[in-house]
């Protein structure tokens, strides 16, 4: 029997392929880089939080006036390019840090890339599918781009092996998928053009913002009572450090993670075109309390792997869904605007959550930090059934 839903473009996939690359490559640096700060430059595990904290809010953040920019010049990827180009152009200074500064300003500079980039590209996929099969397509790009979050780790854990944990020509390495996903992005995506009778305004005045509507909100309030209970995973890595695993042996775990992300984001999408949000929502948010009560209790390799694999299939079973649930429920020419106010209250819980994460880390210890996350995520749970999640007409 031949299927009647519409195929995705092929300009769905280069976009997962462009994410793809810059994740292996943002992700062979990030899986090392807080046994980087902490081991080499003496840095605190809260200053680690904080920092990681500040760096993905100001991405979110960046986010709101790259979306509405997008909205107003009625195109998305310049915008995506230029942000892509400056998350390339940033990781060579990874690799060539003497100090907490340097590092610091790379992932400042890296952030703000990722910032500028992320709504107009998410606007621009809801731009190129039909309704119909926008669940399937924003999972698809969330699995291609969690294969490259899969195969950075891995890639770094070999380099580290063969390089005796040479931490700086690992981050070398990673300048290259980098520079690829630039190059993709620039040949690999043509974007639909503007409707003829489409005039540019200004998405930020306050009577465009009414338009956004309930619906939109209740998933912005979602969105970020999910994050709040999400924090970086850069406690995943260190996690494994303090059960003992050797550097090399680290970035498994996010390999581990990122495989089970990457298997089940595609097809939890294409459940979220035909089945009710609110539910799946509320199914995604079991896996991350059993993950931190797992990882509160681990004492070796065995319940380190089932609590980041849980963690794996909560993050599948929902970045797709809450990101087709934003396009379901705003105007098409306010997507832009849209996703970076989305993602910047998403930015400022996830600033909240890795700064309560590294307070309780050092003070009372990892155990803390993974109970708390756990009572985070059945407060959501709980407040998700207060909501009535609808999509737009």
């Amino acid at each position: 029997m031949v299927s009647l839903r519409p195929r995705l473009p092929a300009a769905v996939w280069a976009l997962g392929g462009v994410s793809l690359l810059m994740d292996i490559s943002s992700e062979m640096i990030h899986s090392l880089l807080p046994l980087f700060l902490v081991g080499t430059l003496g840095v605190s595990v809260l200053a680690v939080g904080l920092i990681e904290g500040v760096a993905e809010a100001t991405a979110l953040i960046v986010k709101v006036f790259s979306g509405a920019l997008s909205d107003w010049l009625g195109r998305r990827k310049g915008l995506a390019l230029l942000g892509y180009g400056l998350g390339a152009a940033s990781k060579p200074a990874f690799a060539l840090a003497q100090g907490l500064g340097m590092v610091m300003a790379a992932r400042f500079v890296d952030r703000v890339g990722k910032g500028i980039r992320g709504a107009p590209r998410d606007a621009l996929l809801a731009d190129l599918v039909p309704r119909d099969v926008r669940g399937a397509a924003f999972g698809l790009r969330q699995s291609l781009d969690t294969v490259g979050a899969l195969a950075g780790p891995l890639l770094a854990s070999a380099l580290m092996v063969w390089w005796a944990n040479d931490f700086r020509a690992v981050f070398w390495v990673a300048v290259v998928p980098a520079v690829l996903s630039v190059l993709l992005l620039a040949v690999g995506v043509h974007e639909p053009p503007r409707p003829a009778h489409a005039v540019p305004v200004n998405p930020i005045r306050r009577a465009a913002l009414a338009r956004l509507g309930a619906a939109y909100w209740q998933v912005v309030a979602v969105g970020a009572v999910f994050t709040l209970a999400r924090f970086s995973e850069a406690f995943l890595v260190l996690r494994a450090q303090q059960l003992g695993a050797d550097a090399a042996a680290v970035p498994l775990v996010m390999v581990a993670m990122n495989l089970v992300y990457a298997a089940s984001a595609y097809p939890f999408g294409r459940l979220a075109d035909r089945h009710d949000h609110r539910t799946l929502l509320a199914l995604g948010l079991l896996p991350l309390i059993a993950a931190d009560l797992v990882l509160a209790q681990a004492g070796g390799w065995s319940g380190l792997l089932a609590g980041v694999a849980l963690w794996g299939l909560h993050m599948g079973m929902t970045q797709g869904l809450l990101a087709a649930m934003v396009a379901d429920t705003a105007p098409d020419d306010l997507r832009g605007t849209a996703y970076g106010v989305f993602n910047l209250m998403a930015g400022l819980a996830l600033l909240a959550a890795s700064a309560i994460a590294g307070g309780l880390w050092d003070s009372v210890g990892a155990a803390a930090t993974f109970h708390a996350g756990a009572a985070f995520a059945a407060l959501a749970l709980l407040a998700l059934g207060t909501l009535r999640l609808v999509r737009r007409a």
